[in-house]
C-alpha cells in the first residue's frame, strides 16, 4: 500500500511550537518513524507538509496513493475545501491529532473533516501517526 501522509499549517514546526502541547519530536523525526513503520508492514510512505490549503489539495489530486494519513491542523475546523478532496481521494483515510482536539478549546472540538474519514487518532502524540499506518495495515483491502 501506497500511504501519503499530509500535515496542515503550524505542523512544520513540530518540536519547536508549543511543546508543552505537541511534544519535543520534529516534523522530519515523525515522517522519519513513520516512513521506518510503513516500511516494516510493506508499505511506501511519501509525506507533504503545507501552511497552505491550495497545496495540500493539489497533493491529495496527485492520486498517486492507496491510503492517506492527515493531521490538517486549523484546516480541520473550517477546510470544507480539504474535505472535498478527500471525499475525492476515494480512499482510507485517517485524521491524526497530536493533542485531543475535544479536550482543548470549544471552537477545536468541530472537524469538518471527520465525515468523510476512515478513522480518527487525537491526543496519542506523535505516535499517533504509527497507530494511523497500523489502522491502515489491519484494515488493508487485498
Amino acid at each position: 500500500m501506497r500511504i501519503l501522509l499530509l500535515n496542515g499549517p503550524n505542523l512544520g514546526r513540530l518540536g519547536k511550537r508549543q511543546p508543552e502541547v505537541y511534544g519535543t519530536t520534529s516534523l522530519a523525526d515523525v515522517e522519519s518513524a513513520a516512513a521506518d513503520h510503513a516500511h516494516e508492514l510493506g508499505h511506501s510512505l511519501s509525506a507533504f507538509q503545507s501552511n497552505h490549503e491550495g497545496a495540500l489539495i493539489d497533493r491529495i489530486e496527485e492520486r498517486d496513493y492507496d491510503a492517506i494519513v492527515i493531521n490538517p491542523g486549523a484546516f480541520t475546523h473550517y477546510s470544507y475545501a480539504i474535505h472535498d478532496a478527500l471525499v475525492g481521494a476515494e480512499c482510507p483515510v485517517v485524521e491524526v491529532h497530536i493533542s485531543d482536539i475535544m479536550a482543548r478549546e470549544d471552537w477545536r472540538h468541530v472537524s469538518v473533516i471527520e465525515p468523510v474519514v476512515s478513522h480518527r487518532i487525537m491526543g496519542h502524540g506523535w505516535r499517533g501517526y504509527l497507530e494511523a499506518i497500523d489502522y491502515l495495515h489491519e484494515h488493508e483491502t487485498p
